[in-house]
């Protein structure tokens, strides 16, 4: 097992990365921090799969459990959910010193997140990621949301976790789609601030495919070593921070354009980076040799490269309204160099329809 810090002062925390580490007692001590119960939200899915064994693991330990379990799915990501959550925890009487476990994917990790930054003004969260996206991405950094039908993750909160448990072997269940669109945030971060790692991805993606634990555990590992640097410098994206949106502000437009589940997260990022480097490279900033590289590493990893064909006044509308968005200007991420990404306020409409259309 391996750990790596998110440093952010008095609320710093450990990311436990390792296999088997699911139901070690000793990871959420720290995180417990005199809790006197812990809320368990999960999904129908992932309930099946590992719900008993973290309940016998709290029960074991003598700390009273309440178990939310809720149904599957990006389209579940909303208000009706996020009330559900909290009329759950007001039913079962949680006060302040509940601490809340998000037991799944990013969906979950978000969802639960978001309930624990607002339910009595705040209370305690263990991030218990189960897929590879929330494991290299959204377990780390405390953004949580929920979607709204004009964009997403528009309604949320900066709630960081006291603690993220990363259990690679929780991988060996995830399907091939899922660990596909995971795979998609593993390059993100390789491209946008370490070109080494993405040579080593382009060497072993075929083990990361096959599920092999440890070139797993490594990508996890330096994916979270990344953002935790990132996120130790700037928390709440207020500059350096917003690099980790490559390929987002072209992707959470699929998503929203053709219906939240549809394409998964992971799928539209991958989508939404082949703009990004296409944009890059009408730019100037990178050669075109390096856009076709990146296109190629994607579609290696079985992840889609073009874009719904959607009319590019569809993507402006939904673009319109990403979080980078400033003064009525969308702020794109691109790329100077493998491994290195700057934030763009000067795209031309003429090279955006022109990125956008030669991948979509």
């Amino acid at each position: 097992m391996v750990e790596v810090r998110v440093s952010l002062g008095e609320r710093s925390y450990p990311v436990h990365i390792g296999a088997g580490i699911l139901d070690a007692s000793a990871l959420y001590a720290a995180g417990l921090r005199g809790a006197t119960r812990v809320a368990i939200v999960t999904n129908t899915v992932v309930a099946e799969l590992y719900l008993p064994r973290i309940r016998e693991m709290f029960a074991d330990a003598g700390t009273g459990s309440v178990e939310i379990v809720l149904p599957d799915g990006e389209p579940h990501k909303n208000w009706q959910t996020l009330d559900r959550i909290v009329d759950e925890l007001l039913a079962a009487r949680c006060d302040r010193q509940t601490c809340i476990i998000a037991l799944g994917g990013g969906v979950i990790g978000d969802l639960a997140g978001f309930a624990a930054a607002v339910y009595q003004r705040g209370v305690p969260f263990i991030q218990v990621p189960t897929t590879l996206l929330a494991q290299v991405d959204s377990s780390v950094g405390g953004k949580t949301a929920i979607n709204h039908a004009r964009g997403k993750n528009m309604v949320g909160a900066f709630h960081q976790p006291r603690a993220v448990i990363s259990d690679v072997a929780t991988l060996e269940t995830l399907p091939d789609r899922e660990l596909k669109a995971g795979l998609a945030e593993v390059i993100k971060h390789g491209l946008i601030l370490d070109a080494e790692f993405v040579a080593w991805l382009e060497l072993h993606l075929d083990r990361l495919l096959a599920k092999d634990a440890a070139a797993l555990e490594y990508a996890v590992r330096r994916c979270c070593e990344l953002k935790a640097a990132v996120v130790g410098t700037d928390e709440r994206e207020e500059g350096l921070r917003a690099i980790l949106n490559f390929g987002h502000t072209f992707g959470h437009a699929i998503e929203a354009a053709t219906g939240y589940g549809t394409w998964l997260h992971g799928e539209a990022i991958a989508a939404g980076m082949v703009m990004a480097a296409q944009l890059s490279a009408i730019s100037g900033l990178i050669s075109n040799q390096d856009a076709v590289r990146i296109r190629t590493l994607l579609a290696r990893a079985g992840l889609p490269t073009i874009g719904p064909a959607l009319p590019f006044e569809r993507y402006l509308e939904h673009m319109a309204v990403d979080k980078k968005a400033s003064g009525g200007r969308v702020k794109f991420v691109l790329l100077e160099a493998m491994g290195r990404a700057k934030i763009s306020a000067d795209t031309a409409e003429d090279a955006l329809r022109q990125a956008i259309q030669a991948s979509s």
